[in-house]
C-alpha cells in the first residue's frame, strides 16, 4: 500500500493508524472525543510522540469516556502528573478535564458531539488533499466555536489536525492508496 508521505513507515503504530483510522469518517462519539483529546497534547509535539502514548491516556482518561473525564478532579490530576506514561503538562491535563465537560455540553445542545461537529461540514466529509496546510476556514470556525464555550488547547491548526484525523476533512495525499 502507498501511504501519505508523513507516514513513519518505521512505526508499525503509525503505520495501522493511517492505514485503519485515518481520514476514515467518524460520527462515533465516544471516538470523536478520544481524538479530541489527544490532538489537545500535540502543541509542542508530535503526532506520532502523542500516538505511541495513546494506551496510557486510555488508561489515565478512563477509556476515553468523557463523563467520567469531566468528574475529575485534583487527585485524578495529581495522579496523572505522576504517570511516566503521559504527557505531563499540568495545564493540558487541566484543560483535558475542561474540554470534557465542554464536550458534554456539546452533546446535550446537539443530540450528539458527531452532529455538532459534522454540521461545519454540512454534513458531508470535505476533500481536501493534504500539502503543507495547517489550517482552513472550517477548522478556524470550529476552533472559534470551541473557545467561544470554554474549550482549550484546540486552536485552529489542533482542529485541522483534527478534522482531518476524524474523516470530516479527507486529507489524503495524492500519493496515497487511500485518495
Amino acid at each position: 500500500m502507498k501511504r501519505c508521505h508523513w507516514v513513519n513507515e518505521g512505526n508499525p503504530i503509525y503505520v495501522k493508524y493511517h492505514d485503519d483510522e485515518w481520514g476514515e469518517p467518524s460520527h462515533d462519539d465516544h471516538y470523536l472525543y478520544e481524538m479530541l483529546l489527544l490532538e489537545s497534547f500535540v502543541a509542542g509535539l508530535s503526532w506520532e510522540c502523542v500516538l505511541n502514548k495513546r494506551e496510557a491516556f486510555r488508561q489515565a482518561f478512563a477509556g476515553f469516556n468523557a463523563a467520567d473525564v469531566a468528574a475529575y478532579g485534583e487527585a485524578e490530576l495529581e495522579e496523572m502528573m505522576q504517570n511516566p506514561g503521559l504527557i505531563r503538562h499540568r495545564r493540558k491535563l487541566e484543560a483535558a478535564i475542561t474540554n470534557s465537560r465542554v464536550f458534554l455540553r456539546i452533546q446535550l445542545e446537539y443530540g450528539s458531539f458527531a452532529s455538532y461537529a459534522w454540521g461545519f461540514a454540512d454534513g458531508h466529509p470535505v476533500r481536501e488533499p493534504w500539502h503543507n496546510r495547517t489550517s482552513s476556514p472550517l477548522s478556524d470556525a470550529l476552533a472559534s466555536d470551541l473557545k467561544r464555550r470554554g474549550m482549550r488547547y484546540l486552536g485552529s491548526v489542533t482542529i485541522y489536525s483534527w478534522l482531518q484525523a476524524v474523516g470530516i476533512i479527507q486529507g489524503h495525499g495524492c500519493e496515497c492508496s487511500k485518495f
